[in-house]
């Protein structure tokens, strides 16, 4: 990767979140909610509401609150919340935190099982193995996430009485435990991102096991592993880096049904909270952080791509 192109992408990032920034800024000036009245309450006389509009900047024009606004995030201040009173940065971070856990576990498991599913159903095409892989592929991408949710609850938690069906743990606090509480989220948003994933791989590998460039390594005499991991996998795995790079981005805002079941503070939950009570410098906060970790995932997938591919050259 050329630095110029690493300066590019990073400058497409700066603009993103700019453009993300103006978007969410407008839309939450426009929300039937006063900051004013949300932080002293609908009973708040007249002078004390022109007090705290005075005092947070209400009053003034839009584009000039929305250049305070902008200005404190390049500092790290993204305001206060107008629910707790407390800071947005610190509580939006640590619920980003857990989310990240979340996805980080998730995604370790889902490619420790969906890429050895994928690739023997597609070596074992049309065989008993595919057509299992197959069969338990479409169960999961069909299974909406609460129904999953709920038989995983149902047989681990409650039946076996293996893992604790709700609450969070930190795990620098207790590691062990911190798992435990993590594992039936975990297993049940793996369920829907193993089903999706061992599909596209399947699929993939499919398709370029039917290559030129495959069928010339076999003539060549190279055993069938080498010809699988040395020439078809790299190729195959390609469109599976879009995939996940894509999954982060649904574990990051998309999972708000498996964090209220098993009761998990992470970003999405905070966000939904934070529209209910229109609290709006979280809502803001929380969209910006979000896209900006979207942002860094897909760069961070450009990269793999160029890692697993030589022939790859950005520039």
């Amino acid at each position: 990767m050329s630095p110029s192109y690493f300066v590019k992408r990073l400058a497409l990032i700066v603009y993103t979140l700019f453009v993300v920034s103006l978007v969410v800024f407008g839309i939450t000036q426009v929300l039937p909610a006063d900051a004013a009245v949300m932080l002293l309450g609908e009973n708040a006389t007249p002078d004390a509401l022109a007090a705290i509009r005075d005092k947070l900047g209400l009053d003034q024009p839009v584009w000039v609150q929305y250049g305070h606004w902008l200005w404190g995030v390049l500092q790290g201040d993204f305001g206060v919340s107008l629910r707790t009173g407390q800071p947005v940065a610190p509580v939006l971070l640590e619920a980003l935190g857990r989310s990240l856990t979340l996805a980080v576990l998730t995604i370790a498991l889902m490619l420790v099982l969906a890429l050895p599913l994928g690739i023997v159903a597609a070596l074992r095409r049309g065989k008993l193995a595919d057509l299992l892989v197959s069969i338990v592929s479409y169960v999961g991408v069909s299974l909406p996430e609460f129904v999953t949710a709920t038989l995983i609850v149902l047989v681990l938690a409650d039946w076996l009485q293996l893992l604790p069906a709700t609450g969070f743990v930190p795990l620098t606090e207790n590691f062990w435990d911190g798992l435990a509480h993590l594992a039936l989220p975990v297993l049940t948003v793996s369920v829907i991102l193993i089903a999706h994933v061992s599909r596209m791989v399947r699929s993939e590998l499919v398709d370029v096991l039917h290559t030129d460039y495959v069928r010339a390594a076999r003539l060549k005499g190279l055993s069938r592993r080498s010809v699988l991991f040395h020439h078809a996998l790299h190729n195959a795995l390609l469109p599976t880096i879009t995939i996940v790079a894509l999954d982060v981005g649904y574990l990051l805002g998309g999972v708000i049904v498996v964090e209220e079941i098993f009761a998990l503070p992470g970003i999405g939950r905070h966000l939904i909270v934070a529209i209910q009570t229109r609290d709006l410098p979280s809502i803001q906060a929380g969209a910006l952080i979000m896209a900006a970790t979207y942002s860094v995932v897909n760069f961070m997938a450009d990269l793999a791509y160029a890692w697993i591919d030589k022939r790859i050259q950005y520039g």
